[in-house]
C-alpha cells in the first residue's frame, strides 16, 4: 500500500465481481471505475449502481428468458429478481462489512463503498441485451475487445481453403471447458462427421473415436481470426460473452451449447434475435447437434439476422474501446463523475419507491372521505330532524 501511495495513481480501475478494488480506491482517496459483465442477477447494478430492471419485461440474468415474455415467464422473472434481492441482500455483502469497516476505520458496509463508482463500464450493448433504463455514469462498452482479423497460420488457411464452397464450422466450449467426457466427444464429433463443412474443434482431451476426416483437433485457435474469415459458415459456442461478441462482430451465427452462469441468457438473446439455435449440453445428441448445424448452415435468415446485429454493433459514434478510453480520462480530468451519479443514494428504500409520499396521499384521501362521510351524516341527520320537527 505504501508502494502504491507513492506511485499518485489518478483512478483505479476494478471489477465489480471481486472485491476490494474500490476498498483500496477508498484507501488511496482517488476515484474508482467498475468494469463489468454482469452482477449476481443484477443485484451489483441494481443496488450499487441504481439501476432499474422492470421484470414486466427486462429477464433477469440467469432466468434463461428473452425479451418477450408470456404471464409464466414474467412470473418466473419476478421470482428470479426476488430470489437475487434476497441472495444480495442476505450473503454476499454481509459478509465484506466487517472488514471494510475495519478497513476504513469506520462503519460502513460494502454495497455503500461500491457506490461511490464514478463510472460503470459495461461489457455489453443493445446488440445482445435487451433495452432496459440506464444512468448518465452507465457505459455500454460491449465488443471492446474486438478488432480485425488476422492471417491465419499456414497450416490453418490450407485446411479452410481445402473446404471449398462449403466453408468451415468453429467448435469451441471455450477457456474454462478445456476437455469433456469420452462419452459427450464421441456424441460431438459424430455429428460433426456427417457434415459437409471442414470444422475447427479446440479440444484439449482423449481423440474421440468417432472423429471425421472433415475435422481437426486443436489445443488452441486464433478464435477472432477465424470468424473473421471468409469461409467461416458457423461458431458452435459455449455462448460466452466474449466469443458472442466476435461472432456478432465478424457477422458470424451461431449454435449455442451453453454450460454455467450468464452463457444461457447470452445465447437466449441470440435465438431470439434469430441469430443462434440452441442445443442443451446435457441431453444433447448427436442428432440435435446435427441438426441445429443444418438449420444454422442452410437457413439463411441466421446470417440475415447476425449480419443486422452485427450492423448495429459497427454502427456507433466511437467504438467501444475508444468510449472506455474516454470516460477513464473523463473520470481522470474531472478527478471524478459525482454529477452523473443518481440522487437516489441520497434516498431510503421506502424514499425510492416513494412509499411514504402514497402513505401521506392515502391518508389525506382517507381523511378527505372521512370528513365528507361526516358532512353528509350531520346534513342528513339535520334534515331529518327538521322534518321530525315539522310533522310534530
Amino acid at each position: 500500500m505504501a508502494k502504491l501511495q507513492e506511485s499518485k495513481f489518478d483512478v483505479v480501475f476494478s471489477d465489480a465481481i471481486g472485491p476490494c478494488g474500490e476498498l483500496i480506491a477508498e484507501v488511496l482517496q482517488v476515484p474508482f471505475i467498475y468494469s463489468l459483465r454482469f452482477g449476481n442477477g443484477y443485484g451489483l447494478e441494481k443496488f450499487s449502481a441504481g439501476l432499474s430492471f422492470p421484470p414486466s419485461y427486462v429477464p433477469i440474468i440467469m432466468s434463461k428468458l428473452s425479451g418477450q415474455m408470456s404471464f409464466m415467464e414474467r412470473v418466473e422473472n419476478m421470482i428470479c429478481l426476488f430470489y437475487f434481492d434476497f441472495l444480495f441482500e442476505s450473503f454476499p455483502a454481509k459478509d465484506w462489512d466487517p472488514f471494510f469497516s475495519e478497513i476504513l476505520g469506520r462503519p460502513t458496509t460494502m454495497v455503500d463503498t461500491m457506490k461511490k463508482a464514478e463510472m460503470w463500464l459495461l461489457r455489453s450493448y443493445w446488440d445482445l441485451e435487451f433495452p432496459y433504463p440506464t444512468l448518465p455514469n452507465i457505459e455500454f462498452v460491449g465488443g471492446l475487445h474486438c478488432k480485425p482479423a488476422k492471417p491465419l497460420p499456414q497450416e490453418m488457411e490450407e485446411f479452410a481453403q481445402s473446404s471449398g464452397e462449403h466453408g468451415v464450422v468453429v467448435f469451441s466450449l471455450g477457456s474454462v471447458v478445456k476437455n469433456t467426457t469420452q462419452e459427450k466427444a464421441n456424441t460431438i464429433a459424430s455429428a460433426l462427421a456427417q457434415i459437409p463443412q471442414k470444422v475447427f474443434w479446440r479440444y484439449d482431451g482423449m481423440k474421440p473415436d468417432t472423429l471425421g476426416p472433415n475435422t481437426r483437433i486443436f489445443k488452441w485457435i486464433p478464435q477472432n481470426d477465424l470468424l473473421g474469415h471468409p469461409k467461416t459458415r458457423v461458431f458452435v459456442t459455449h455462448g460466452g460473452a466474449n466469443g458472442i461478441y466476435e461472432s456478432i462482430h465478424h457477422g458470424v451465427p451461431m449454435v449455442g451449447i451453453p454450460l454455467f452462469a450468464e452463457q444461457y441468457d447470452n445465447i437466449a438473446h441470440m435465438v431470439a434475435k434469430g441469430a443462434a439455435a440452441s442445443v442443451d449440453f446435457h441431453t444433447m445428441t448427436s442428432s440435435d447437434l446435427l441438426n441445429a448445424l443444418k438449420e444454422v448452415i442452410n437457413n439463411p435468415s441466421y446470417k440475415k439476422n447476425v449480419k443486422w446485429l452485427s450492423t448495429i454493433h459497427h454502427d456507433q459514434p466511437m467504438k467501444p474501446l475508444d468510449r472506455a478510453v474516454f470516460w477513464v480520462e473523463y473520470v481522470m480530468r474531472h478527478k471524478g463523475a459525482k454529477h452523473l451519479k443518481p440522487l437516489a443514494f441520497n434516498l431510503t428504500w421506502y424514499q425510492y419507491y416513494s412509499l411514504d409520499v402514497i402513505g401521506f396521499l392515502l391518508a389525506c384521501v382517507a381523511i378527505m372521505i372521512f370528513l365528507t362521510i361526516k358532512c353528509c351524516l350531520f346534513v342528513y341527520r339535520f334534515f331529518v330532524k327538521k322534518q321530525k320537527n315539522k310533522k310534530e
